[in-house]
């Protein structure tokens, strides 16, 4: 896989998720990519590795402490003026019914478990390259 590109500037990106195999194999997909990633275990540390490092984007999933963890972090990054692109994973496309303000909440993207790692790495790029 390539990278992003000689003399682009490297992206950072923040995988919060308490499934560690699955943070694993995409932070290792998207690090070949050319991507530089954090992660964090739980939305805590993943909101507290935000303000901190300020990635350029974030991929969390849905459910983490609680079935909405994911909806109220993209509420907590918007309440406080966080403007970075924010894609959910989600393992069930069931769990996504009834959230129809994922656009209001500023989540740029959904992305359904387990993760085509692909895809993602080209929403990412699409998504990084009009900002």
């Amino acid at each position: 896989m390539g990278n992003i590109g000689l003399g682009a500037k490297r992206r950072t990106l923040l995988l919060i998720d308490t499934d560690a195999t699955a943070r694993g194999a995409l932070r290792d997909a998207l690090e070949q990519a050319g991507f530089s990633v954090g992660e964090a275990a739980d939305s805590r540390e993943g909101l507290r590795t935000t303000r901190r490092v300020r990635p350029d984007a974030i991929l969390a999933d849905l459910m983490l402490e609680t079935a909405d963890a994911g909806a109220h972090l993209a509420e907590t990054l918007r309440n406080e003026g966080l403007a970075i692109p924010l894609f959910i994973i989600s393992t069930a496309s069931q769990s996504l019914s009834g959230t129809t303000g994922f656009h209001e909440l500023g989540i740029s993207g959904v992305f359904l478990k387990p993760v085509d790692a692909p895809i993602v790495i080209q929403a990412l790029r699409s998504r990084l390259s009009a900002s």
